[in-house]
């Protein structure tokens, strides 16, 4: 009997690996609790969105859906994806309070990303875009989702963060300047986005936790707006899930709940997640 005690105890007293603690997490919160990442590429003038999502489960995430959806079917959609503890993160400002000029947050990100060409746009009171992104944010809290700036690591219950995909892309995948899809030329933006999929299917399996994406194919010809905008929705639910995963320990939180925030893949995940 003093043998096996003498066991447990060194057992229970072996020192954990980054990441392990979701154990205990799962012990406290249940292990059959599900986790689902949201990510929402929000239209800011009211236009369609992309829109993802993803569950943790077995240590990994596994991809649910990804689609475009029309303003009125995002909130039923996200509805429907939560289950008891999601984060839901946004390509949209969530908090804005200054009538003009640019946020706190906007600031020290842009003086940490602006080198690599991911800074902000300005966001303020006085923007067209800042009802309805504002709107969207206070109907996400309405329905159960808490701004999650201060939230701890691994936390039960439900979150919303805004996100900065571009920033996030040059963390986690170490690139020198972001991938350039937004703007020129057709065949200019399709090439970009075909380096960003592959970037994204080929370098997110890798990382802690692993996701294996599916995305849209890049069509040959048309509107190429509808795809990049679930493989950027597809982006944000992957920052969801790693700031939920790693808290601080590995984003960056730039600005606060009551200026506007802004949750990156700290600058120190270029050497630590690959």
């Amino acid at each position: 009997m003093h043998i096996e005690v003498a066991r447990e105890m060194m057992r229970t007293n072996l020192p954990q690996r980054p990441g392990s603690h979701r154990k205990n997490h799962n012990a406290h919160h249940g292990e059959d609790m599900r986790k689902t990442f949201l990510g929402v590429d929000l239209g800011w003038y009211g236009k369609p969105s992309g829109v993802a999502s993803l569950e943790y489960t077995r240590g990994r995430l596994e991809p649910r859906a990804i689609c475009r959806l029309e303003p009125k079917d995002i909130l039923p959609w996200v509805e429907r994806e939560a289950s008891e503890t999601t984060v839901i993160a946004i390509d949209a400002p969530t908090v804005i309070c200054n009538p003009t000029g640019i946020r706190p947050a906007e600031r020290a990100l842009n003086a940490d990303f602006r080198r690599f060409h991911a800074g902000c746009h300005a966001a303020n009171l006085g923007r067209p875009f800042a009802d309805n992104v504002l709107d969207f944010s206070r109907r996400l809290e309405a329905a159960g989702f808490a701004h999650g700036a201060r939230m701890p690591t691994q936390a039960a219950g439900r979150f919303q963060i805004e996100v900065h995909p571009h920033a996030a892309t040059v963390s986690l995948f170490r690139l020198p300047l972001i991938v350039k899809y937004k703007r020129g030329v057709r065949a200019v933006r399709a090439a970009g986005l075909r380096r960003l999929r592959r970037l994204m299917t080929t370098r997110l399996p890798t990382l802690e936790p692993p996701l294996a994406p599916r995305l849209p194919t890049i069509p040959q010809s048309g509107n190429l707006k509808p795809t990049e905008d679930q493989i950027d929705a597809m982006m944000c639910a992957y920052i969801a899930a790693h700031w939920w995963y790693w808290g601080r320990t590995r984003n960056t939180v730039y600005g606060d709940a009551e200026t506007g925030y802004i949750v990156v893949p700290s600058m120190r995940a270029r050497s630590d997640s690959s």
